[in-house]
Order: structure tokens, then C-alpha cells, then sequence
């Protein structure tokens, strides 16, 4: 027997952040990057919220937090002690949020927590998980379990409208990824193919225009929405390859995620084909997504889904053409750390260390 829940209430559309204006005589934590916390999207979000309730800003947020950043988001929001938690930004605001939610000392009732993404990328507001890294150990550690879920996610395109075409670009291949990697997992069903196979047209449809004009609001949102329905997706049927050597080229090399997930993703799908259902499930999507005429067979449509694939990710500026420049000793380690790490478990075909350190050596 199956089970499918959708446990995050969301709220979606240009009058979405409306549903804020419910609370009031709360003690509201809103935790964010000093950059966004200068920005007048927040100050009109804090406009609102502080007319009936006390609201305090933590900006120590940084790409990819680590372990000490979690400490000490424990004991800020301790010492603020919260009703309301709002993560306000990207992959790593929401992230650390969660993590320090999740990690401090259940001393009172579970608080509110509120995610409203800036960027459409990680899903993390609709998900069980976040990473968070051990700076020391160069790894990053995946968090998972259901109280990381958000109560509530707001999807309001204003909030992404400066987000720069490079990191529009990233971010919206990371969704294209989580998508994909849904479709093919071995836990994948009705529910999450649905969800994913929606997030995955919407981001061939509308990438490339928020791209080239941040400002298409239109576009904007439907991104948001396709990084949710990509969330709940891997959410429910998990990740595989391309997520655990991104993991590790963002841990020892710091590449952004959305980037290293660029330079992985065509090569995982090449490797993929050898499972018959995964290049079944690839040539479905060309299908449907008009790359091949339906009577296509399905070695044809999934070279055709991975041709296109390369196509979008080039489009976008995004340069995958340069090998990564990394010496043997670290390569062998983060092969090694790929074949330890969850998201692997539910890729269609378990690759072996040599699999994993030929996908590296040629990105």
C-alpha cells in the first residue's frame, strides 16, 4: 500500500501573501539574507505583518549553511522565543530554517512555520528534507524527516523578480532535475509522475522567457509552481544520480547547486538508459512534450529527451563545456561520497564507484 499527502497548505498567485494578514499578536521570526532583508518586497511584507504583531529579522544566512550557522540560528530564535517562523528567500534560507526548527530543543507547541521561496528552484517549500553542510568534513548532510515541512508555502511571483538571469537559470534547472529524477525513481507513481511531468512542461515552456526578461510575471509564476509541483514530486518518490554528485561538487568545490545539477543531468540520463523503464519514461516526455511524433520508438524519443534537454540548459548561458578541474584524489573521494549518499537509493540503476568516477571525470 501507497500513501500520498500534500501536508503543506499553499497559496499561490499575485494576492497570495494576503493570507498574512491573519495574524496578529504573534511574535513572528523571519529569518532571511541581509540582501533580501534591505529589499522593498520584505519591507512591504514587514509593513504589513508589524501593524499587529512583534516581528525581528535574522539575516546570518548564507549559501549552503553549515552546521555552526545552525547553532546559532538555535540560539537567536530561543532568545526571541517565536509563535510564527517565516523563511523568507531561497534554497538556503528555507534550509536553515527547517534545520534549526527541526534541531532546537522542543521546549513549547510546534510554532508556525511559513515559507515563501524567492527563487524557483528548490521546492524546498513543500518538502520533508534539507541539507546542511559540515564545513570541516567538506559534506553535506541530507535532513529528513516529516516535522521539515512548512505549514504553509506562499508562491508569490513579486518576490522573484530580481532574481538575476544567471541564478533564474540554475535554479530552474535544479526543478527541471528534481522533475526528471522523480519520474524515473524507483519509487515513482501516478501521483508523483502527474506532478512531476506538469513541472517538467512548465519549466520547457518558461524558463528560457523568465530568463530573458526577469520581469515576465506570467513566467515568474509559473516557475514558482513548477518548483512546488517538482518538490511534492521528489517529496514523495525521492532523487537519484545527478543529486548525489551535486552534493558533492557543491560541498568540495562549491559549485551552486543548479549549476552542478546542469553539468550532471544529460550525462545521469545517458547513463539512466540502460534501465528500460527510464528510457521508456524519457521518450514519453518527448512525446509529450512534442520533441518526437508519438509512434516514436523509445530509443529514438529518449535521445530526443536528452538532446533537448542540453538544448534548454544551452540556451541559458549555462556552460558545461569545461571539465571540472580537480585532481584524482578528489575525484576518488567524492565518487565515494556519491555512492553513500540517500538520494541515490531510489536511481533506477545503482551504479557502481568506476560508474560514478567516469560520470565526474567527464563534466
Amino acid at each position: 500500500m501507497k500513501a500520498f499527502s500534500i501536508p503543506t497548505q499553499l497559496f499561490s498567485g499575485i494576492s497570495s501573501l494576503d493570507v498574512l494578514q491573519q495574524y496578529h499578536r504573534q511574535r513572528i521570526w523571519i529569518v532571511c539574507d541581509q540582501f533580501l532583508a534591505d529589499s522593498n518586497a520584505l519591507k512591504s511584507i514587514l509593513e504589513t505583518l508589524r501593524v499587529r504583531n512583534e516581528v525581528a529579522l535574522y539575516t546570518d544566512v548564507t549559501p549552503d549553511p553549515t552546521t555552526v550557522d545552525v547553532a546559532m540560528g538555535i540560539d537567536k530564535m530561543a532568545n526571541f522565543s517565536p509563535d510564527t517562523v517565516i523563511a523568507y528567500g531561497g534554497g538556503s534560507a528555507i534550509d536553515l530554517t527547517k534545520a534549526i526548527l527541526y534541531l532546537s530543543p522542543k521546549d513549547k507547541e510546534r510554532r508556525t512555520f511559513i515559507a515563501i521561496p524567492t527563487t524557483s528552484g528548490t521546492g524546498s517549500e513543500v518538502t520533508q528534507f534539507s541539507v546542511v553542510t559540515v564545513a570541516d568534513k567538506q559534506i553535506k548532510v541530507p535532513l529528513y524527516d516529516e516535522e521539515l515541512l512548512p505549514d504553509i508555502a506562499i508562491l508569490n511571483a513579486f518576490q522573484t523578480l530580481t532574481v538575476p538571469p544567471e541564478v533564474t537559470a540554475n535554479t530552474g534547472i535544479d526543478v527541471l532535475t528534481h522533475a526528471i529524477e522523480a519520474m524515473v525513481s524507483i519509487n515513482h507513481d501516478d501521483f508523483s509522475n502527474a506532478l512531476a511531468e506538469k513541472a517538467i512542461t512548465l519549466v520547457f515552456k518558461y524558463l528560457k522567457p523568465a530568463y530573458d526578461d526577469g520581469n515576465n510575471l506570467e513566467a515568474r509564476q509559473k516557475l514558482l509552481n513548477a518548483s512546488s509541483l517538482a518538490g511534492l514530486a521528489f517529496n514523495h518518490a525521492g532523487l537519484g544520480l545527478t543529486h548525489a554528485i551535486a552534493h558533492q561538487l557543491g560541498a568540495s568545490l562549491h559549485i551552486p547547486h543548479g549549476l552542478a545539477n546542469a553539468r550532471l543531468l544529460t550525462k545521469v540520463m545517458e547513463f539512466n538508459c540502460q534501465s528500460t523503464r527510464s528510457l521508456e519514461t524519457y521518450a514519453t516526455l518527448a512525446r509529450c512534450l512534442g520533441f518526437v511524433p508519438r509512434h516514436t520508438d523509445a530509443k529514438t524519443g529518449a535521445h530526443a529527451m536528452i538532446k533537448a534537454t542540453g538544448v534548454l540548459i544551452a540556451s541559458l548561458g549555462i556552460d558545461t563545456g569545461e571539465k571540472l578541474k580537480c585532481d584524482a584524489g578528489l575525484i576518488h573521494t567524492m565518487a565515494t561520497r556519491a555512492l553513500e549518499d540517500p538520494t541515490l537509493k531510489t536511481n533506477p540503476i545503482q551504479p557502481d564507484y568506476k560508474a560514478i568516477k567516469q560520470i565526474i571525470e567527464v563534466i
